[in-house]
């Protein structure tokens, strides 16, 4: 499953995305607008056109795939339902696509992984970490971007605070493809042809977890 974070249609319905919902270790809203570059290219965009580009490349591999969206129009869904639509279509591998707003000074990206929430996602742990790292690895060679400056240890974080991974039956993980905020970053993820590249390097690691 390709979750593209956020959509096109959140900032015009806050009611609806600020409700709050339950992610076992909290409760944080349905959903955000997500974060843009200084020029104005959102991240909802972003995450939209990297997944439908990844899509087609998993498809050549023989994969079935679900996406947590049809387009970048509409309003969310919540990040419980997102975890649901991946848990119901009992997928092997669930990458939830997002870009950072952090700092301008701190680059690169980052992958996180599910933290314990004990009775919840014991089982996926584990296959989530192979995940992770199959998706770091390839990412950092085929993009050529560096691990975060920023943020996570060698291009990796734990966390028990993401609804999208907490609430997950089946090996989930973010990745934080870069920081919109950062001009090097943007300039990067503003590029039809970078986000190409980005898409491949996704399918790779995806690929070659689920060929192990």
């Amino acid at each position: 499953m390709i979750d593209p974070g956020h959509n096109g249609g959140n900032a015009a319905h806050p009611a609806q995305i600020n409700r709050q919902v339950d992610i076992i270790t909290g409760r944080k809203p349905c959903n955000t607008t997500g974060t843009s570059t200084d020029a104005g290219y959102p991240e909802h965009a972003f995450t939209w056109d990297v997944a439908r580009r990844l899509r087609p490349l998993l498809l050549a591999e023989g994969a079935k795939v679900v996406l947590t969206r049809p387009d970048d129009k509409g309003v969310g869904p919540c990040v419980t339902e997102r975890a649901v639509i991946g848990n119901r279509a009992r997928a092997d591998a669930v990458l939830s696509v997002h870009a950072d707003g952090a700092a301008a000074s701190g680059h690169g990206f980052h992958v996180i992984l599910p933290g314990l929430v004990a009775g919840h996602n014991d089982a996926v742990i584990r296959p989530s970490r192979r995940l992770g790292l199959d998706v770091r690895d390839d990412f950092h060679r085929l993009t050529g971007l560096p691990y975060a400056t920023y943020t996570a240890r060698n291009g990796l974080s734990v966390r028990t605070d993401l609804g999208g991974l907490n609430l997950s039956t089946r090996p989930a993980v973010f990745i934080e493809c870069g920081n919109m905020r950062n001009r090097g970053d943007a300039a990067k993820m503003s590029d039809p042809r970078f986000r190409q590249r980005m898409a491949a390097a996704l399918a790779a690691g995806i690929t070659r977890y689920l060929k192990k």
